[in-house]
């Protein structure tokens, strides 16, 4: 029996700008279902390397596929169609719309719709309901009605991730899922994290320990545009190398 392939496959991926190397060679492999978290110093090469999976750069080498497909020369909205999706770590919502059409925007161009010229038409209904379907999976479902703007900020990011899932990934990339979130909001990302489908593969991008150590099961560490160890987060935590260059000298 042949074995699925990986949700994420990188090989040998590289970038450099002149004489600056901000990617050197990643490997990286995500199964379906992966739990993985992305951790390194500022200026290590993370948001170079999310990037360069999503096709705001073209890397100088290497190659990135989703389910065995090649997603190399592809443009970013190609490889969401091809199910790598990200979120951003800066807003990217609707701000005078309410929370249900922010979705229902994501659902009708997933599906090819001409949004704007249907939205009393019942292709606009279906995106509505479909989009207040994810609302609830992340327990917001009562805000679906009010604006984005109105929306505490926590409550924004989560639907950012309904959006995300609107377009059906294999691979969800997190960029920051908590920045910005007041204190007494985060536990509604934890709680939304928790409850995302099993079978995505979600790679997280997070400065915010504790949300890398309450959701991941292995941690990558980058410094220096590579991969410097990947392991549980017991491992890494513990890891000398990790603690001198990242996690300082007291354990997590």
């Amino acid at each position: 029996m042949t074995a699925p392939p990986t949700a994420l496959s990188v090989r040998g991926l590289s970038k450099n700008f002149g004489a600056l190397v901000v990617a050197q060679a990643i490997d990286l492999d995500l199964a379906p279902g992966a739990r993985v978290a992305l951790i390194g110093p500022n200026g290590a090469g993370k948001t170079t390397f999310v990037n360069l999976l999503t096709g705001f750069l073209e890397p100088d080498s290497g190659t990135i596929a989703v389910a065995g497909e090649t997603l190399i020369g592809l443009r970013p909205e190609q490889r969401v169609k091809r199910g790598l999706v990200r979120t951003h770590q800066i807003s990217t919502l609707l701000f005078d719309n309410t929370a249900r059409e922010n979705v229902a925007i994501a659902v009708a161009e997933r599906e090819g719709f001409a949004w704007r010229m249907m939205r009393f038409g019942k292709e606009w209904r279906a995106c509505c309901e479909e989009a207040q379907g994810r609302l609830e999976e992340m327990e917001i479902g009562a805000a679906a009605d009010r604006r984005v703007s109105e929306l505490p900020y926590g409550e924004q990011r989560l639907i950012e991730i309904a959006i995300a899932l609107s377009l059906r990934p294999r691979v969800l990339l997190l960029d920051e899922p908590a920045a910005g979130v007041p204190s007494h909001e985060t536990e509604l990302i934890h709680q939304a994290l928790d409850r995302l489908p099993e079978g995505i593969a979600i790679l997280i991008i997070e400065h915010d320990m504790d949300v890398v150590f309450r959701f991941a099961q292995e941690i990558v560490v980058l410094v220096q545009g590579r991969i410097l160890v990947r392991g549980t987060p017991a491992a890494v935590s513990a890891d000398p190398g990790v603690r001198a260059v990242y996690l300082g000298k007291t354990a997590v």
